[in-house]
């Protein structure tokens, strides 16, 4: 049945969406993150990825998460001779993360959530008032 298939690949795109918002939300908590170690990297901003995958039980493509990636933007420096990362010369690296461009990924992602969760409300319903129908 068609409406089983979509509500399949629905549940799919939450699963994939969920992943994406917990790497935005560990990006997020580190974006401060600075190196253990005198003139060591921070923390590296991750990106997730998707693939699409044939999923022969269902008989359609799904998405899936792919693996995560290392964002290979240069880390931010700031002066502050005090801090057990800093190097020689007192800078320490920060992390390559920008918490504006996260709260917008993670919104869109919290939108396709909720779009995906919408396709298995709806689908729901349909298939109530299916066999509503077929009863009556």
């Amino acid at each position: 049945m068609d409406l089983l298939k979509s509500m399949q690949v629905a549940a799919s795109g939450l699963r994939a969406q969920s992943g994406r918002m917990k790497v935005i939300a560990e990006n997020i908590a580190n974006a401060e993150s600075t190196s253990s170690v005198k003139g060591g990297d921070p923390y590296q901003r991750r990106i997730p990825t998707f693939r699409e995958v044939f999923d022969s039980e269902v008989g359609a493509n799904v998405v899936k998460q792919g693996r995560v990636q290392l964002d290979r933007a240069e880390f931010g420096e700031k002066f502050d001779p005090g801090n057990p990362a800093a190097n020689d010369k007192g800078v320490v690296k920060t992390p390559n993360v920008n918490t504006l461009i996260e709260m917008v990924d993670m919104r869109e992602a919290q939108r396709s959530y909720e779009a995906n969760l919408n396709v298995i409300g709806s689908t729901r319903r349909m298939l109530a008032r299916t066999l509503d129908i077929l009863r009556g």
